[in-house]
Formats: structure tokens, C-alpha cells, sequence
């Protein structure tokens, strides 16, 4: 008022406003999102991520990929969390979430150089969230569960950009055998929930080896050197509780003056423990699956009986051999017969430099295994994100039942679709919408960019064949060319996609509404900060 300037913030607080902060929120976004654009599509190039420990990873999968990246900047990290989400939901369309914000934001940016108001860019963009939502459902195919072929393309899709597109039939065939047997009927809707299906990795022998067990693999061996390494007709009981005696929870002394109440005191417990040992062997029981110790005592009388034991078993693995075995999960050694579960096999086998319990041949099992073979780590562990996108997308399809044809066929009809639609608005509102159609072709543009491809000549193709042919023409980056994706069976989840745009448009629309960024002083080396921190303190502090 008086001229004089009033400070509210503290010393060294950096504060952004208007453009410059709307600019720099869009610069950081962009900036991840240009980074991980070569890495989209069976073409994409792959990334070597190499953390503070020296351990590498090798991959293309986008939620990995930015999970390693290491930034700072909050509108950067905002973007990264969208990978998370879209992983978290989908499982697969990360590369994409995080392409499509950057190129919406990218296009607002021109806008803003027009001076529109944000207001127009957000309202724009929102039209375009919920009109792009109907399109797709205008696209989608319908697939029965029992459509299989469907179901294996779209794990094959999935697929095809990762390391393993080699082996990419096999293993899709694997992938929907798995999901399948996992489903159950819930309210007349059939529901997948994988976590039911137990991933393990092993190094050694080549991918092909990667095989479905219908039943449950436990990274364990039986806990005596005299059990059976091989049970057939397995009874098996699943105990979430230790076959040893427990520790009181109290300090005790017990005073002994002769040798004798020493044996006394020793015998007391082997009976104790030879009890134990006999309620099992009662049951019928021939495996026992232990999810905490078993006492040495217990494991000779055990073995005496011809009885297989593990011990230490996760509980979440204890969960999964329940629903494959059928076999309930016991806290009592009493009346164990009716908890008893069945399967045809229990078995020691040695895999690589380790041996692990292959409990095979459950009827119907509602939990199986995959066990995933490969020369190196690295195979192996990309393998095993490659197999888990799968397991995603196929299980996806079975909620959804609707599919939608790739190759940046969906984003291109979007595009098409509402450049049409933006004509009955405000030309504000107008010019915004037809900055989504335009971001939409980021998709196939980067498709055909990592293939090799001139973008510019297949976006007009694309237009071409979707304006006079239909909707299922796409980019295919093996042939270098347009192609019909419903021919070539490249089918994504409808969710998947819907996701993807919708959480981008809604970053774009989060990250547009930010004119004022207030950033509080760092604790060191900050701006008007002495290098120790506050008060010139040193590092010990």
C-alpha cells in the first residue's frame, strides 16, 4: 500500500508463477515422457537401468523402466505415478500413459502460446476424455470366455514388444491355460484373480523350458535327509502353526538337584513331541506343509513313517496350496483327518543348483504355478514382467469380454472421431479438442518412428484407410506398413486403453490448473542456505 514489499514467505523460498511455472511443470512432464517414447512397440528399443548397488536391469517395460528413473522435480514425478496406477489397474499400458500425457501437454503448450486460458484447455480435453471412452466402446469386439484364440492373441500382443516375443506363443498359450484355471464364477461373471497363479524363477536351461504346473512349486526341500523324495497319492496337511514346543512368554526357573529329574525333564518333552508326531501320523496324512519350524524329534518319527515335511512355507504360499489342494488350513493337531487336502504327486526335484516341492495333479486346482526358465538373471527376470503383463491383459479380457484391435488403430479412430465431434463446440473448447485428436497420433506416430517408418506417411495412410476401409487399420512394424490388426489377431483389452487415455487427460488437466508453485527452502544447499544447512550445521548433524 505504502510501497513498502511485504514478505509472507520465509528467507530462500522460491516461488513460480503464471507461465513460468505452468512451463516448467510441462518441460519436467515431457522430459520423462520423451525419455521412455523408444522403448513403445515390438520395434521399441530397450533400456539399461544400472541402480546405486551396480546391479543392471535390461528392459522395455515402462512401469520398471520409470520405477528406476531417480527425478526430482514433482510435476516429473507425477507423471511416473501414472505408470504406477496404470500398472496397478491394467497391468500393461505404462509406456503408453506416460506417452500420450506427454504429447497432451505438449499440444496445450501451443495453445497457451495463443493465450487461451488453461480453463478452455481443461474443458476441452475433458469433452475429449469422456467422448474417447465412447468410441472405444463403439470399437470394442465382444469374447466369450471360451474364445481362446482371442484371449492368446491378446497375451501375444502383449508380448511381442518385450525381450521373450521370440517365445511369445508357447508362452501365451501357457498364460491363458494358467488364468483359465484360476477363474471362478462370481454372480454370474467370471472373475480371474492372479495372484492365485505362483510365479517362480529359476536360472538355467532356455526359455522354452518355462512351464505350467497344475499345482503348486515351493522353493523348498523336505526338512530330513531319510523322507521320501517322492509321494504319490499325497495327502497333505497344511498347518499355519510350528511343530515344536513353544517358548513361554514368561522368565522361569526350574530348579533340578539330581541327574535324574534332568532325564526326567528331557523325557517329558520327547513325549510331548512324539505326541505331536503321532497325531499326524493318525491323520493318514503323508506330507506335511508347515508354515513355521519342526522340531529335529519330530522330523526323525516323521521320516520313520515314510512322511514328507517342509517347514518355513509363506503364508501367502500356504493360502494358494490350500485352494489348489483343497485342503483347509489348520491351527490344531486335533481332528486333522478333516482338513486333509489331495493331490497326485509330491515331489523333490532338483531345478538348476536347487531342489524345490512340485505338488502336481490337483482336481481343478484354483491355484497354479509357473516356473520360468532362462540362460541369464536378466532373461529370466524380463521373462517372468513379460509373463506377468500377460497374466494381466488375459485376465483383463475375461473381466471386460470386450477387446479393441492395436497397432495405434484405436488412437487413430479417436482422432478421426473427434476432429468430428469439436465442431459443434466453442472455438476455444474447439481448438483444445482438436489438440487431443492431434495428441491421440502420438501413438502410432512413435510405432512407426521406432520401426523405421516415415510417421508422416503412415499417419495419412492411416487416415486413408480408416476414413474409406474401417477401423482396424494399424501400424505393422514387422512389415513396415499399414495393416488390418483383426487380420493379424493384434488385440488389446478395451480397459487397458481407456485407462491409458483417461489417466493422461486427467494429468494433462491436474498439471494445466498449476500456476503457482511455492517451493520451501531446502535443508542444505538450498537457495540462501550455508552448505551445512541451517545455522552453517555440519554433516554430522
Amino acid at each position: 500500500m505504502y510501497g513498502q514489499p511485504v514478505y509472507i514467505l520465509k528467507e530462500g523460498t522460491e516461488r513460480t508463477r503464471g507461465k513460468d511455472a505452468q512451463r516448467n511443470n510441462i518441460t519436467a512432464a515431457r522430459a520423462v515422457s520423451e525419455a521412455i517414447r523408444s522403448a513403445l512397440g515390438p520395434k521399441g528399443m530397450d533400456k539399461m537401468l544400472i541402480d546405486n548397488f551396480g546391479d543392471t536391469t535390461v528392459t522395455n517395460d515402462g512401469a520398471t523402466i520409470l520405477k528406476e528413473i531417480e527425478v526430482s522435480h514433482p510435476a516429473a514425478k507425477f507423471v511416473i505415478d501414472l505408470a504406477k496406477t496404470q500398472d496397478q489397474e491394467t497391468g500393461d499400458g505404462t509406456t503408453s500413459v506416460v506417452v500420450i500425457a506427454g504429447e497432451l501437454l505438449k499440444q496445450a503448450e501451443e495453445l497457451l502460446d495463443l493465450d487461451i486460458h488453461p480453463s478452455s484447455i481443461i474443458e476441452g480435453y475433458k469433452l475429449s476424455r469422456y467422448q474417447a471412452d465412447k468410441i472405444l466402446e463403439e470399437m470394442a469386439q465382444d469374447v466369450p470366455f471360451e474364445d481362446d484364440k482371442i484371449l492368446r492373441a491378446v497375451a501375444e500382443t502383449s508380448m511381442s514388444s518385450k525381450i521373450v516375443s521370440g517365445e511369445k506363443s508357447p508362452l501365451a498359450e501357457l498364460v491363458v491355460k494358467a488364468v483359465k484355471s484360476v477363474a471362478e464364477e462370481k454372480d454370474g461373471e467370471m472373475f480371474a484373480d492372479i495372484d492365485n497363479i505362483l510365479i517362480q524363477k529359476k536360472k538355467g536351461g532356455s526359455l522354452e523350458d518355462t512351464e505350467l504346473i497344475d499345482g503348486i512349486i515351493l522353493d523348498k526341500e523336505f526338512v530330513h535327509t531319510d523322507m521320501p523324495k517322492k509321494i504319490e497319492d499325497a495327502k497333505i496337511v497344511l498347518l499355519d502353526k510350528g511343530l515344536e514346543l513353544s517358548k513361554t512368554e514368561i522368565d522361569a526357573k526350574i530348579n533340578i538337584t539330581s541327574p535324574d529329574q534332568i532325564q526326567a525333564f528331557l523325557d517329558n518333552e520327547h513325549d510331548m513331541l512324539k505326541e505331536m508326531a503321532d497325531k499326524i501320523i493318525a491323520s493318514g496324512a503323508n506330507v506335511v506343509l508347515c508354515q513355521k519350524g519342526i522340531d529335529d524329534i519330530i522330523q526323525h518319527y516323521l521320516a520313520k513313517q515314510g512322511i514328507g515335511a517342509v517347514r518355513r512355507i509363506k503364508k501367502s504360499d500356504l493360502e494358494k496350496l490350500a485352494k489348489a489342494t483343497g485342503a483347509k488350513i489348520s491351527t490344531s493337531l486335533d481332528d486333522l483327518a478333516n482338513y486333509i487336502g489331495k493331490a497326485q504327486v509330491a515331489e523333490e526335484k532338483s531345478i538348476g543348483d536347487d531342489n524345490m516341492i512340485f505338488i502336481t495333479g490337483c482336481d481343478n486346482p484354483k491355484a497354479v504355478s509357473i516356473i520360468i526358465r532362462g540362460g541369464t538373471e536378466m532373461i529370466v527376470d524380463e521373462a517372468d514382467r513379460a509373463i506377468h503383463d500377460a497374466l494381466c491383459v488375459v485376465r483383463q479380457v475375461i473381466h471386460d469380454k470386450k477387446v479393441v484391435p492395436g497397432g495405434g488403430a484405436p488412437e487413430i479412430e479417436i482422432s478421426q472421431k473427434l476432429g468430428e465431434f469439436a465442431m459443434g463446440h466453442t472455438s476455444k473448447v474447439q481448438l483444445a479438442i482438436e489438440k487431443f485428436a492431434k495428441a491421440m497420433e502420438i501413438i502410432p506416430r512413435t510405432l512407426a518412428e521406432n520401426a523405421g517408418l516415415d510417421p508422416i506417411d503412415v499417419l495419412s495412410e492411416l487416415h486413408v484407410q480408416h476414413s474409406k476401409v474401417g477401423f482396424v487399420f494399424g501400424v505393422n512394424p514387422f512389415k513396415s506398413k499399414v495393416d488390418d490388426m483383426a487380420k493379424l489377431n493384434v488385440f488389446e483389452p478395451i480397459s487397458v486403453k481407456q485407462q491409458a487415455i483417461s489417466s493422461a487427460a486427467e494429468a494433462a488437466e491436474m498439471i494445466l490448473r498449476i500456476d503457482d508453485v511455492i517451493a520451501a527452502k531446502e535443508l542444505s544447499g538450498g537457495p540462501g542456505m550455508p552448505p551445512g544447512g541451517p545455522g552453517g550445521m555440519d554433516e554430522d548433524y
